[in-house]
């Protein structure tokens, strides 16, 4: 005779019981709540015992600031029984984008007397190349430098970071050094073939672990970070390059601009100017509301050869900085405004 259903449901439900549970069944939010009752001592035991929980003990101390201003602001809160999954998760997020905030306003402030020329960011650290030549490392979450790694022995004038642990910073003189962020020791030093002018500008192409440089002197530069070897230099400008960028994964072109004003596209691989790029100088339409004035411009491709200086320098505005996009680009100016270019191919 079989068994009855009620006394197999029994059995399942004390199978369920006894069931052995391992850390590892335990959900994030749950071991976030964990750590959030316990105090600094006991965290810095648990974050030895397994890297997977460092991250969960860093959201617990957001967690912590959570449950201290809902105590303050609100009673809706006050109890963590009846703190929803959903605004719990907001909060976290809020929190952790105003802890990153504040941080990086107190590093700022803190690093004054150094004089940073340059910021880098890799959560949870963002670098600061400084005028005496370090490159200090600031803890987002401790708010505190955490590191001071000598780079060179004039001012660092720009920096990227590569995604093995490396730090690249350019110089007034043109060489780029090479320094590991967990040794503190230098790798390497890359230099151009020919006399380009100091660096101002470095980014950093993760995919094909390609280096870009812009020059005082108007040169685009690339290195190739395994080999440590030049590929290619090309002036694009008879002035200052202010920023190179690429879009996120893409290994086939760069945007540079400067302070000639004009927006060039660029073969990753070769150097070669595929495209420069200015506006019109007549609005086509405008429009206005309480953050400000928009234009509507037409762009224009210049043809190779055509001389900058007989462009309008109200159609070429000096691109301080820029950013890359599917078929857009956003590029910052001196004056109280930015641009976005839109590409139709």
């Amino acid at each position: 005779m079989g068994p009855t259903p009620s006394s197999s449901n029994d059995r399942s439900e004390r199978r369920k019981r006894n069931a052995k549970t391992t850390i590892q069944s335990l959900e994030p939010d749950t071991l976030c709540m964990i750590f959030a009752l316990l105090d600094f001592f006991d965290l810095v035991r648990c974050s030895a015992v397994c890297k997977y929980w460092n991250t969960i003990i860093n959201k617990s101390k957001l967690l912590r600031e959570f449950y201290a201003k809902q105590k303050q602001n609100s009673t809706e809160f006050s109890n963590k029984s009846t703190c929803s999954e959903t605004s719990l998760k907001t909060y976290l997020e809020e929190l952790a984008m105003e802890h990153h905030r504040v941080s990086l306003q107190e590093g700022l402030i803190n690093i004054d007397q150094w004089k940073g020329h340059s910021v880098g960011y890799n959560d949870p650290e963002a670098v600061v190349g400084c005028e005496d030549g370090t490159a200090r490392l600031f803890d987002m979450y401790s708010r505190k430098c955490s590191r001071i790694i000598r780079m060179r022995a004039g001012p660092v004038t720009c920096l990227c970071l590569s995604d093995d642990q490396l730090i690249l910073s350019g110089s007034s003189l043109g060489s780029i050094t090479v320094s590991g962020i967990l040794s503190d020791q230098q790798v390497a030093t890359l230099r151009s073939r020919i006399t380009i002018g100091g660096i101002k500008t470095l980014c950093y192409n993760a995919c094909s672990h390609l280096v870009f440089a812009g020059s005082t002197s108007g040169y685009t530069s690339c290195w190739d970070l395994r080999t440590m070897r030049s590929l290619w230099e090309t002036r694009v400008s008879p002035n200052v390059v202010y920023s190179v960028q690429h879009l996120r994964s893409d290994k086939s072109t760069l945007v540079v601009g400067g302070i000639d004003g004009v927006l060039r596209t660029l073969d990753q691989n070769t150097g070669q100017v595929l495209a420069s790029c200015v506006m019109e100088g007549n609005a086509l339409s405008s429009s206005q509301n309480t953050y400000g004035a928009t234009e509507k411009r037409k762009g224009r491709r210049l043809s190779e050869g055509t001389p900058i200086d007989s462009i309008p320098k109200s159609a070429r505005p000096p691109i301080t900085c820029l950013a890359v996009g599917m078929k857009k680009v956003v590029t910052a100016h001196n004056g109280r405004h930015i641009r976005l270019w839109k590409f139709n191919s």
